[in-house]
């Protein structure tokens, strides 16, 4: 069995950003630390569950899904890992606005969410 890579334009975004997001996942999992640095999230001194939530939660979520999207290469898995991406930056766009969060890495990372959203569900809906 061949690995596939689309050859369409639209299916090509769409898993341009299952990369990215299993990317990101291999980094919450294997580098938490360093993945909280960029984040900009500090963990108390003696508390270590943070890690756990960022290898779990952080990591080894966005990693099977974007494995899952890479390897099924399926409308509806593109359709999740958009629909995903959309409600997290609906929930960044929340923060923002009620938990003071209008910094500047807030807005930098809601736009790589809003991308990341946009591209699987272009494809999904047929707009590219």
């Amino acid at each position: 069995m061949e690995f596939y890579i689309p050859a369409e334009t639209g299916e090509f975004l769409a898993f341009c950003a299952a990369v990215v997001t299993a990317l990101i996942g291999v980094v919450f999992l294997f580098a938490p630390g360093l993945a909280y640095r960029v984040v900009g999230i500090d963990l108390r001194e003696g508390r270590r569950g943070g890690y756990a939530e960022a290898r779990s939660t952080m990591g080894g979520f966005h990693l099977g899904l974007g494995i899952a999207a890479l390897l099924l290469a399926q409308p509806m898995v593109y359709l999740a890992l958009g629909a995903a991406f959309a409600l997290a930056a609906f929930g960044r766009i929340l923060s923002m606005l009620s938990d003071g969060g209008n910094t500047v890495m807030n807005w930098l990372f809601l736009s790589v969410q809003i991308v990341l959203a946009a591209l699987p569900l272009a494809y999904v809906f047929g707009l590219v």
